[in-house]
């Protein structure tokens, strides 16, 4: 890996990276990297780039400012864009010293500095057109724990985000199956997976339903990670993600303008896959189960249609009047699925789910929909210092007389161009029995976006470190 985290610098460095927080400046090792004998004017906001080139040495030192407090939950992003813009002016051999940062700017320095390494052009056949940079992390050898935590973090974002990017003609749903699979084999942790015959037998019919118009089969994800020594018994938390690898919309076709960027619809389910693997990499003292629904919403003549009438895991049966709430559908599978047979005592479920909770959020936050005080109050401190913000919505009472069906349990769309976000969460609701402790995030507007690492909207990875953070607080 071109990234090291050492004790001492290298002698090969080329460029010097001292990264300050604003008031929080060391003069002397400036003076020391920089060669001057004065103290040099420089500002330390959030961004800030100054240059200084050694008088004697060859190597060139750079001043990033990580700016104010409110920030530092960005700050990875500052050093990302500086690897991003430096690594194509040449050979970028980077020492950056981190010893005098915090522990959260430690962390982000590592995750910041490491997907700056990141080359999204995984299918161009001329490969990059510039030299991988190498970086070293020197910090005390007392922090390199934090050092490495930090680098299991970003490395599991990094899968998430390469998945979520992946075109979906390879990321069929049984493509998803296998990349859990060899993560719970790398990573220590179970993986089940139900193919087509088992949701047969086990009636996972609204999970079906959705998938029946495309030539690849659904399929259930079960990830269980507990720790060693940890005795039999329901899980601490359950996850469930929408594992949508592509949506068409269905018979309720989506116009054709950006529906490539429907290959995004599964970011729930990679952010569940992700937290699952990322507990194993930090072996966490919390018993977690994942669930995965994966599916492929295509249009076809096996298709669902507008008006049909399902059934699903739970038994209870839903009119689907659009077949663009698909994931409305694969999600109730997934959440009468972990209640019945593992009975979590926290529930949470992520989905790119509404354009609506963007209209209402834009690209800022997701929607946090839970009936639990404490567990809103949890999950907006877990995502706040990590930049994965939530913002509470309402799941009202009033929301759920739009989503009566005359003929069926429910209807899976209210049909009012209102509170679309809401009517959804209350659609999920329905199927959860009355659990006392679950929350619903629709990540519709962070989990794919555009940036400026990308020249089209890309994947963040957004929830991983959201629900690693509200893990800790559990365990």
């Amino acid at each position: 890996m071109p990234l090291h985290i050492k004790s001492a610098e290298p002698k090969s460095a080329t460029t010097v990276l001292l990264p300050f927080a604003k008031n929080k400046i060391d003069k002397e090792v400036v003076r020391k990297y920089t060669g001057l004998s004065y103290d040099p004017e420089f500002t330390t906001g959030p961004r800030d780039l100054t240059c200084f080139h050694h008088p004697q040495k060859k190597h060139k030192t750079f001043v990033l400012g990580l700016g104010e407090s409110k920030d530092q939950p960005k700050s990875y992003l500052f050093y990302r864009s500086f690897v991003h813009q430096q690594k194509t002016k040449g050979d970028l051999k980077l020492c950056v010293l981190c010893d005098h940062l915090d522990d959260d700017q430690l962390t982000n320095a590592v995750i910041g500095l490491r997907k700056g390494l990141l080359n999204i052009g995984t299918f161009k056949t001329n490969g990059t057109k510039t030299t991988e940079p190498d970086i070293t992390i020197v910090v005390n050898r007392k922090r390199f724990a934090l050092a490495n935590e930090a680098l299991e973090t970003v490395e599991t974002q990094l899968g998430v985000m390469y998945l979520v990017d992946h075109p979906s003609n390879i990321k069929t749903p049984t493509f998803m199956a296998s990349y859990a699979r060899n993560s719970g084999k790398n990573h220590g942790f179970d993986v089940k997976v139900f193919e087509l015959k088992d949701l047969k037998k086990m009636k996972m019919d609204a999970l079906m339903s959705v998938g029946q118009g495309s030539a690849n089969p659904p399929v259930l994800i079960v990830m269980e990670y507990k720790p060693k020594g940890k005795r039999a018994g329901k899980p601490r938390l359950g996850l469930v993600g929408k594992g949508i690898s592509f949506d068409t919309g269905g018979i309720s076709i989506k116009p054709s303008a950006n529906m490539g960027y429907m290959k995004c619809d599964m970011a729930g389910a990679a952010a569940v896959i992700g937290a699952v693997e990322l507990a194993a990499r930090l072996k966490l003292n919390i018993h977690v189960v994942g669930v995965v629904p994966a599916a492929e919403n295509s249009v076809d003549a096996n298709s669902i249609r507008p008006g049909d009438i399902i059934s699903s895991y739970s038994g209870k049966s839903i009119e689907v009047l659009d077949t663009d709430a698909e994931g409305r559908l694969v999600l109730a599978d997934g959440l009468a699925y972990i209640i019945k047979n593992f009975t979590p005592e926290y529930l949470i479920d992520l989905a790119t789910l509404t354009g609506s909770c963007v209209a209402t959020l834009g690209y800022s936050a997701a929607g946090l929909f839970t009936n639990n005080d404490q567990m809103a109050a949890d999950l907006s401190h877990a995502g706040e210092p990590v930049n994965e913000r939530v913002w509470r919505l309402p799941l009202f009472d009033d929301y759920m007389a739009e989503m009566q069906s005359d003929m069926a349990d429910i209807k899976n769309l209210s049909g009012k161009p209102v509170a679309g976000a809401s009517t959804a969460a209350k659609f999920l609701e329905f199927f959860t029995s009355e659990h006392k402790n679950w929350a619903h995030l629709d990540i519709a507007g962070v989990a794919f976006t555009d940036s400026e690492f990308a020249r089209m909207r890309t994947a963040t990875a957004y929830g991983v470190r959201l629900l690693v953070n509200y893990m800790k607080k559990l365990k």
